[in-house]
């Protein structure tokens, strides 16, 4: 099965029941909701029992959905792989399975990703300011939560620098970049900070998927977990995207800073594609088939 398809809320948790109905193998939670309710699914690979585990998560920004497609796939590749006793990358899954977990959290911005995909509905309860912050009734550029704060600015990494950044090129509520009263103001920020401060002890690394540049970037201010670069290293090979400095906005609050300066967990923010934002959903096969061996191999390499 593919799922290199637009994908709104619904249409994920759609998908995700069929194939948490078909396999065994998966476990499917949530971590909470988002300020208009809507459930942000977690996935569960592997045993219980496993000590050693990593996260991946996809689609922070709206227009960026296209790495739910690529996650959705890797889960149904993997489930296929585990039930036919099938290896992946060289990989047995049935090992995979019992030595290491994989939550996935394949969409974090479900309120975003409806209003790009299919506007905002008129029982919204802040529709009027929304579209105020957006400045038109067109959502098909928005990459922010559902307020108007864009989820990878709204970690506590360097937070108050990054306020400069904001008053100095007047940046607000809107579409992307605003980032939010204060660290974690945001439901879906509590949410996955929560699950990481208490997975702390099992959490061997994380993979943020976004979109575009075919980059990777796993330093904060600098620096890296220490005695990662081995790891850096494999990383790149394996999807053939170079590891670059981030640069501008890109340089304050994100996931991949705060897990780094906070939970010294290594942290990998992966550009996947290139283009414009939103990319053409075409381009999911082909970014899947580069991550792919990424994918099933990071959680081995710790």
């Amino acid at each position: 099965m593919e799922f290199f398809k637009e994908l709104d809320h619904q249409n994920l948790l759609n998908e995700l029941k069929n194939l948490s109905n078909q396999y065994e193998a998966m476990n499917l939670t949530s971590i909470g909701n988002t300020i208009l309710g809507k459930e942000i699914p977690l996935i569960t690979l592997g045993d219980e029992n496993a000590k050693k585990s990593v996260l991946y998560v996809s689609t922070h920004h709206a227009s960026e959905n296209i790495t739910t497609s690529v996650l959705l796939n890797f889960i149904d590749d993997y489930l296929k792989a585990y039930s036919s006793f099938n290896q992946i990358a060289g990989i047995n899954l049935r090992y995979l399975f019992k030595m290491r977990k994989i939550y996935i959290i394949p969409m974090l911005n479900p309120d975003g990703v409806d209003y790009r995909l299919n506007g905002i509905s008129d029982d919204n309860p802040i529709k009027d300011r929304v579209i105020a912050y957006n400045g038109e009734e067109d959502f098909s550029k928005w990459n922010a939560n559902a307020r108007g704060v864009d989820l990878n600015h709204n970690y506590n990494a360097s937070f108050d620098e990054y306020k400069i950044y904001e008053r100095a090129n007047n940046i607000t509520p809107g579409k992307t970049k605003y980032s939010g009263e204060y660290p974690e103001s945001e439901p879906e920020i509590q949410a996955i900070t929560s699950l990481i401060r208490i997975k702390n002890d099992e959490l061997k690394g994380i993979i943020t998927l976004h979109t575009q540049g075919e980059e990777i970037y796993c330093k904060s201010n600098g620096k890296t977990v220490p005695s990662t670069e081995i790891i850096s290293r494999h990383v790149s090979r394996m999807c053939a995207y170079p590891i670059c400095d981030t640069e501008g906005s890109a340089c304050y609050g994100g996931l991949t800073d705060w897990a780094i300066q906070e939970m010294n967990i290594p942290s990998y923010t992966v550009e996947c594609g290139k283009g414009e934002n939103p990319l053409d959903i075409k381009q999911g096969k082909s970014i899947y088939a580069r991550l792919r061996e990424l994918l099933f191999t990071f959680p081995i390499l710790f």
